[in-house]
């Protein structure tokens, strides 16, 4: 049975906090090319997570949930393919000026509103509390992209699509993670990403090695913390634990994402930005809280 964990709860905060510093991270390393950052993350994030599935495998032998290599590694590159269309688009539109790190936290969390939208299309209802969430939400992008000309920016636009592929990145996971061990396939996800950045890398950038260096700080933090150690902390945290408090807890990630982004970069935000957030942080809520049915099955 589900149950509240304060140690639990304690670890999801502090992997929503790795990830939404994570964007003043990406943010700063955005002067090295997106391609260029999101291949050296992703190759670090898939070696952080070979000692970690090492040691999970030595611990709990008796959990592996299949034999089926061949299925693994399919799963992990359809993953690492969603991943890097996801991620390649956040990376673009965080090089934007005028689309700063907390904004960007904010619409790419309405993957959270967005999930139970494109559930549908997968067999399952939806309820008038969804509805409500999504027009709160628009409303919350409307005060927070749009300007005084009436015009949303291109960088938000890239961020707002990102949002859509990690829906489609998570429930790709779901399908996956429920036959697959969790960190295997991310592992092999973070890989296939790489290896698919290198491509555009090449082409459209120009990878100098001695910037890459120079932008070891956030190239490290993105890769280690928030790719190795955010994604085992989300895995040991969600362990017993309500599926929609551990979704209300990861979703702090955009609150995070705004307060880093003022404090790191010295960003602020107009009054109606400010109101847009905690209209969208409402329809975040709002997609996570459980029915009355679900409320009686998880009480």
């Amino acid at each position: 049975m589900a149950k509240l964990n304060i140690k639990n709860s304690l670890l999801l905060i502090l992997a929503a906090l790795i990830w939404g510093v994570a964007f003043v991270a990406q943010k700063d390393g955005a002067q090295l090319g997106s391609f260029t950052f999101n291949g050296v993350r992703s190759f670090l994030g898939g070696f952080v997570l070979i000692p970690v599935i090492l040691l999970l495998g030595k611990k709990k032998p008796v959990e592996k949930k299949s034999d089926d290599k061949k299925g693994l590694l399919i799963g992990g590159i359809c993953c690492g393919i969603m991943l890097f269309i996801a991620s390649s688009l956040q990376q673009i539109g965080l090089s934007f000026s005028d689309t700063d790190a907390g904004k960007a936290g904010f619409i790419t969390a309405l993957y959270m509103v967005f999930v139970p939208i494109f559930s549908i299309f997968l067999g399952k209802k939806l309820n008038l509390r969804i509805v409500i969430s999504v027009v709160v939400a628009v409303l919350g992008m409307y005060f927070l992209c749009i300007n005084d000309s009436f015009s949303i920016s291109k960088g938000d636009i890239l961020i707002l699509l990102c949002a859509i592929f990690f829906t489609g990145h998570i429930l790709v996971i779901d399908h996956f993670v429920a036959k697959h061990d969790g960190v295997k396939l991310s592992c092999i996800q973070f890989f296939t990403c790489g290896v698919l950045s290198l491509i555009p890398m090449f082409v459209f950038e120009d990878p100098n090695f001695s910037n890459i260096l120079s932008a070891w700080l956030p190239l490290c933090y993105t890769g280690i913390m928030s790719s190795g150690v955010a994604y085992t902390l989300q895995i040991v945290g969600q362990k017993d634990m309500n599926p929609t408090v551990a979704s209300i807890l990861l979703s702090l990630e955009s609150v995070f994402a705004v307060l880093a982004g003022m404090i790191l970069l010295g960003e602020t935000m107009l009054p109606r930005e400010i109101f847009g957030c905690i209209l969208m942080f409402i329809a975040i809520i709002l997609t996570q809280l459980p029915s009355k049915k679900e409320a009686g099955l998880n009480g």
